[in-house]
């Protein structure tokens, strides 16, 4: 899209807003930023080997991208508020990407995530939402009829945001007060309303079936679940939750901690039951709870190719076959995880000699000046080889960072703020992933991530290439 306003700059100003709002709604989540910022300080200050009293801002040190870095988690009903869901992301630069199936960790949903696809929009604002929808098709028959008439009857967007989506698609702009009316009426579909829209037996029903059903549908919007802000040591993170008297999970799910971080580290406070007010009659409500919304934090590592991916899942499959044939659990199932991990390589070196991870090439300042005297050409002729050049030292490189998600990591946050068994796991746990009825309920594709890291990837040799003006072979 093009127009007056920044997409950019609009994702950044909604993602604040949304930030702001839900601290509002979970004063702990609140909290849990000033945990990740003490963390991180002290992260710096160990990496900078400084003593005594001192403490360094970690903002004057991060990239700017780290402490505004947040993602969100919605969960939705219907075709419809999915579709319309990501016409009112694109309008932000953020894109549907990756394709999750929910069941495998005993859900009845499956999942996308709306993001900026682009390595400048990236490093610009990387706010990115993960959104599941419903599976009817994996709801038994009367609990399927009991959340088709209650998602019947629920509008999660307002009039107004609805008609802002048809002028910026009409017109392909929005001017300034618009963009403040966008951020103000999108805000709406993600607020937290305490007054359900089913009964207390109606919500029971749902409860029974999967508690993620009864959250789905018994609300008036799909509200934030949780927004997770990133650090740089989430290790450091858990244990000062523990300090700090937070609730939290047990364990950090994703990969073990290494020296080359990769993929996705999380961790949360458990989520808090709060209070609820469930219809009774047409005009009446009975006093009752919930147990939904709950605060995260990620560390992200690097984005794995798919034979990384590959030996990763691989990986994953043999500790948790023997975790459950022994019955492993806690902290023998993080030393199983670490002893097993062994066998994926741990430096930049491996990583990129067995073609396990992704990366950003970037011309040295060395390689600069031999550009520019023109020496390049005599030295090498039309072209060189990619190893040839860093061997050299006139290229250089740096892992892309992981901008996705890990469905079975998303399940272990989702399973520790739960604390009750699903009636129907068995219809779930045997289901298919469904990727064309996701899209068709999308309304179009979801893009592939390993193909958007390769495209990163490409282009930075690309770059490379005019720099030098040569031809470099991979």
């Amino acid at each position: 899209m093009t127009g007056a306003w920044d997409q950019n700059v609009l994702r950044a100003r909604f993602c604040h807003a949304l930030s702001e709002m839900y601290k509002s709604e979970v004063p702990l989540y609140g909290d849990l930023i000033d945990v990740v910022w003490e963390a991180d300080a002290k992260a710096v200050q160990a990496s900078k080997k400084l003593g005594g009293a001192k403490t360094l801002d970690p903002d004057d040190i991060l990239p700017s991208r780290h402490r505004v870095e947040r993602h969100g988690a919605i969960r939705l009903g219907t075709a419809y508020e999915l579709s319309t869901i990501r016409r009112m992301f694109s309008v932000m630069g953020m894109y549907p990407v990756g394709y999750y199936d929910l069941s495998l960790a005993g859900f009845p949903m499956h999942a996308t995530a709306f993001r900026p696809n682009t390595q400048d929009a990236l490093s610009q604002h990387p706010f990115r939402v993960f959104t599941t929808v419903l599976r009817m098709e994996l709801l038994t028959e009367k609990t399927r009829a009991l959340a088709q008439k209650a998602l019947s009857q629920r509008r999660i967007f307002t009039p107004r945001l609805l008609e802002l989506l048809d002028i910026v698609e009409t017109n392909g702009t929005l001017t300034s007060p618009e963009c403040a009316e966008f951020i103000e009426n999108g805000l709406e579909t993600f607020r937290w309303h305490s007054k359900a829209t089913v009964t207390l037996d109606e919500y029971m029903q749902l409860k029974a079936e999967h508690p993620l059903i009864a959250d789905v549908v018994s609300f008036p919007s799909s509200h934030i679940n949780h927004l997770t802000p990133r650090t740089i040591d989430i290790d450091l993170v858990q244990q000062l939750m523990v300090d700090h008297g937070m609730p939290a999970k047990e364990r950090i799910e994703g990969p073990p901690k290494r020296d080359c971080p990769i993929l996705l580290r999380q961790t949360s406070f458990k989520a808090l039951e709060e209070t609820v007010y469930f219809r009774d009659s047409p005009d009446g409500y009975v006093k009752g709870s919930h147990t939904a919304r709950f605060g995260e934090v990620e560390q992200r590592g690097y984005a794995l190719t798919r034979k990384g991916r590959h030996l990763y899942d691989r990986i994953l499959d043999q500790v948790n076959a023997d975790a459950a044939k022994n019955k492993v659990k806690g902290g023998h199932y993080e030393k199983l995880l670490e002893s097993r991990f062994k066998a994926f390589p741990d430096s930049l070196s491996d990583l990129r000699g067995q073609n396990l991870a992704y990366f950003c090439y970037q011309v040295t300042s060395a390689g600069e000046r031999l550009a520019e005297d023109g020496i390049i050409m005599a030295k090498f002729g039309t072209s060189a080889s990619l190893q040839e050049l860093l061997d050299q030292e006139l290229l250089t490189y740096e892992p892309l960072t992981y901008e996705d998600f890990l469905p079975l990591s998303a399940g272990g946050i989702f399973n520790s703020n739960l604390g009750a068994v699903s009636q129907s796991k068995q219809l779930i746990m045997s289901a298919e992933p469904d990727l064309d009825g996701f899209q068709r309920c999308l309304g179009t594709c979801v893009a592939d991530e390993f193909h958007l890291y390769s495209e990163m990837q490409e282009e930075s040799i690309r770059r490379c290439k005019h720099q030098l003006g040569l031809d470099i072979t991979v």
